[in-house]
């Protein structure tokens, strides 16, 4: 069994029910999972989980400044983080919003910490998105994300 964060920043509320559906598909594969607004997560408790998932709306093609900055700090961290596994997901107001880019700016951010990021050869590559409210095929692919990330740390873990 792994430790699973899912943080996520949500404005109208879209992000916060992919961040559910996440959290959903980890727990019913058997995982502890725990779901925050990332402005509820401080950096050094980023040490207390096996895999992350983040999320977040477009904003100009990239993440919402709060987890930016989540990860701006957790620079204390460098090199701790190393070979923990990490997840993205995002929405946006229209097609060609920017969320395969918001997906892949969070991705960078763990990969500089070392980690090792999931994605997926079916559906959204680098992560699951929603234009607006997230549909039945954006909640599926966030649930098969949450299961996908925690049964990977629970293997990198053991």
């Amino acid at each position: 069994m792994a430790k699973i964060l899912v943080a996520y920043y949500s404005r109208t509320g879209n992000t916060e029910k992919m961040a559910q559906a996440v959290a959903e598909g980890a727990k019913e594969a058997g995982h502890e999972v725990e779901l925050k607004k990332v402005n509820d997560v401080k950096p050094s408790s980023l040490l207390d989980y096996d895999g992350y998932v983040f999320g977040s709306p477009v904003y100009y093609g990239l993440p919402a400044a709060p987890l930016v900055e989540l990860f701006d700090e957790s620079v204390i961290l460098h090199k701790r983080l190393s070979g923990r596994v990490g997840g993205a997901f995002a929405s946006s107001g229209n097609t060609g919003g920017g969320n395969e880019t918001t997906c892949m700016a969070i991705l960078q951010m763990m990969l500089v910490h070392g980690m090792l990021a999931v994605g997926s050869a079916e559906g959204d590559h680098y992560g699951p998105v929603a234009v607006g409210s997230p549909d039945s095929r954006a909640l599926a692919q966030c649930k098969a994300l949450g299961k996908r990330v925690a049964d990977f740390a629970a293997k990198v873990k053991n």
